[in-house]
């Protein structure tokens, strides 16, 4: 497991995925880079010897799986436990499929290749309605910009959570701790990385440049971070 702090590090995720290169090289790192752990598991059997002795908190299976039908396993997860979070994540996306998915008991049924940004809102999401955040009061929105109280999520004014992913998190403490004040870029660079002289300050303005696209895209809302063109960036928050 990570040494990294992770926002959610009570939550137990299992994840059901066959695929070697999908589960191992992309999920469970990914999702570590949004503030999760998950034990990654490749069959049925895998997920009953957790359940027997370390019950997960949300599970997220495929439906292919090698020794089990994913539709059933989903209907045994919640009739066995209604409060456990439970998320599809396949490659049948067709109408009927996510219907027959949400009636067997998912939460969610989430279509691949997944936006991995709505897989990690997903979870953030479900960790908030089963109390397993490390601070379980949950933060309604203010009518602010501001961060969730791991600062793994951006809330915007109307209360859309963003999730963040380990740079964007990065990016925006400083903002938001200096709110309507000047962040220099280096300021900011160095809450970014350890090494500042190994950093392209160009690639500043590209995280800031898809960050903006990102909150936009989900929320429908502009962050309102206004560039002081050769010194750094403001946040009207």
């Amino acid at each position: 497991m990570s040494s990294r702090p992770v926002a959610y590090d009570n939550l137990r995720i299992a994840l059901l995925e066959d695929d070697d290169v999908l589960r191992d090289a992309v999920l469970v790192p990914r999702m570590r880079d949004f503030g999760f752990d998950l034990v990654a598991m490749r069959t049925a059997a895998e997920l009953q010897d957790m359940l027997a002795s370390d019950p997960p908190d949300v599970v997220v299976l495929d439906i292919g799986l090698p020794d089990a039908d994913g539709f059933e396993l989903a209907r045994n997860l919640r009739d066995s436990d209604p409060r456990l979070g439970i998320v599809m994540l396949t490659g049948r996306g067709e109408t009927d499929d996510r219907i027959r998915g949400l009636v067997e008991g998912a939460d969610a049924y989430l279509a691949k290749p997944v936006d991995l940004g709505l897989l990690a809102a997903t979870l953030h999401s479900l960790a908030r309605r089963i109390g397993r955040q490390s601070n379980t009061a949950f933060r309604r929105s203010s009518g602010k910009w501001h961060l969730d109280a791991d600062g793994w999520c951006l809330i915007t004014p109307s209360g859309h959570s963003v999730a963040l992913s380990k740079t964007e998190r990065r990016l925006m403490k400083p903002m938001m701790a200096a709110a309507g004040r000047l962040v220099t870029r280096a300021q900011i660079i160095d809450a970014l990385t350890s090494d500042v002289h190994e950093f392209d300050p160009h690639r500043l303005d590209s995280l800031i440049h898809r960050l903006r696209r990102k909150v936009n895209s989900a929320s429908g809302e502009a962050l309102p971070l206004t560039s002081v063109h050769g010194e750094g960036y403001v946040l009207q928050a």
